[in-house]
């Protein structure tokens, strides 16, 4: 027997090969413990369908051209006037298409506001993509602890939140977690509907001076969000299998549900 297949399969093995970082011997060595271990084969799969998914929202970033300001800074040197007047164009460009992109229920946004919503869109994106394709552990408590589930998020987050009832609409509760947010604990509610396409709910109480109730919409690599802040509580529903249109209707009855 080879001296490859003598060293044990460490975790930072497995962790190679979901990144793809092993040599042709070692990758052997590691297919073939895999095999031998349905569970640990599972699990690296999943893995790999978060790996996918997180370059799916993120790889898009790496072709962006450097901000002006971080390229003087790097090379002491300020950047032709073209340049910035490209720069400012394209900024120009970006506010008017993001003005036409978002929209809100409750009338125009006011003048001044900053979209508070959007880091929280992002990183609910990423928490539905995380665990949404899970089939063995998609939640920490279930539905069968509802009571119990949204009595812990409670606490934790420092605030009463709710789990809406979707069955009109489709979907039923799968159960629910907790994350971490960026400045506290966030909670993840996650529900399925008989297809067997989910939906999350993600729920945080950063935004404590916030006034706004906005409703708007965003799309993370295949991850669509529907998102809104009222007053210290944001909201954002996010699938990756359904339809904008259909994404919308849920996030109506959510909506409904807990800005009554």
């Amino acid at each position: 027997m080879g001296e490859e297949h003598e060293t044990p399969v460490t975790e930072s093995d497995l962790h190679g090969y979901v990144d793809g970082r092993l040599t042709p011997e070692r990758l052997a060595a590691v297919q073939a413990w895999l095999v031998a271990r349905p569970e640990e084969a599972e699990r690296i799969a999943s893995l790999q369908r978060l790996h996918e998914d997180i370059r799916a929202l993120y790889d898009p970033v790496l072709s962006e051209p450097v901000p002006i300001a971080l390229e003087q800074a790097v090379t002491g040197r300020r950047p032709p006037y073209r340049r910035l007047a490209q720069a400012a164009g394209l900024l120009a460009v970006g506010i008017a298409l993001g003005m036409a992109a978002g929209w809100q229920i409750h009338g125009e946004r006011p003048a001044g506001t900053a979209d508070v919503g959007g880091g929280m869109a992002r990183r609910a994106a990423v928490a539905h993509a995380t665990y949404s394709p899970e089939v063995r552990h998609p939640v920490e408590v279930g539905a069968d602890q509802e009571a119990h589930l949204v009595a812990w998020l409670s606490k934790r987050l420092g605030a009463p939140v709710r789990a809406p009832q979707l069955e009109g609409v489709g979907y039923s509760l799968v159960g629910g977690r907790l994350l971490p947010g960026e400045s506290g604990p966030v909670a993840q509610f996650m529900y399925q509907c008989q297809r067997g396409t989910r939906v999350t709910l993600y729920v945080r109480t950063e935004a404590v001076n916030n006034t706004q109730t906005a409703f708007r919409y965003a799309k993370e690599g295949n991850v669509r969000v529907f998102y809104w802040v009222d007053r210290r509580l944001g909201y954002a529903l996010s699938s990756a299998d359904i339809s904008k249109d259909d994404l919308l209707k849920v996030s109506n009855a959510v909506y409904q549900q807990l800005n009554p």
